[in-house]
């Protein structure tokens, strides 16, 4: 019988190149959330957190799950609590304003929460030694 040895087949990822690959999969959720779509003639963005947002006494409610997601995942990956507080307080802010009726409908146009945290999370890493 042969004996096996430890020599793996393939280099294994750094761990860098894992996490630039698990933020860009988190960006393009915040993306499709916060801003995949253009009002036609302007360079207003909006996403999917903006058109359930309009669902009535539900919609903000819904969002709450991708966006928690975001954070989760960000705790995963090792950032500070003071980090996860902000993200957290970002989404604080988009569900409190956007339960407003119409007023949070419009805010939501303005206020990415999901693209803020996601800027938080990669200005973190790039500062990260």
């Amino acid at each position: 019988m042969r004996e096996q040895t430890d020599i793996p087949l393939h280099q294994p990822t750094a761990p860098s190149d894992e996490r630039a690959r698990h933020i860009a999969r988190l960006d393009k959720l915040s993306r499709l959330l916060d801003t995949q779509f253009r009002v036609p003639g302007t360079r207003l963005r909006f996403g999917l957190d903006s058109i359930i947002g309009l669902i009535p006494g539900v919609g903000d409610t819904l969002t709450l799950l991708p966006a928690g997601y975001l954070v989760l995942e960000a705790r995963h990956m090792g950032v500070p609590r003071t980090t996860i507080a902000r993200m957290m307080g970002n989404i604080a802010v988009d569900y409190f304003v956007g339960i407003i009726p119409l007023v949070g409908d419009i805010f939501d146009f303005g206020f990415k929460a999901n693209r803020r945290n996601i800027a938080l999370l990669q200005r973190h890493f790039e500062q990260a030694p």
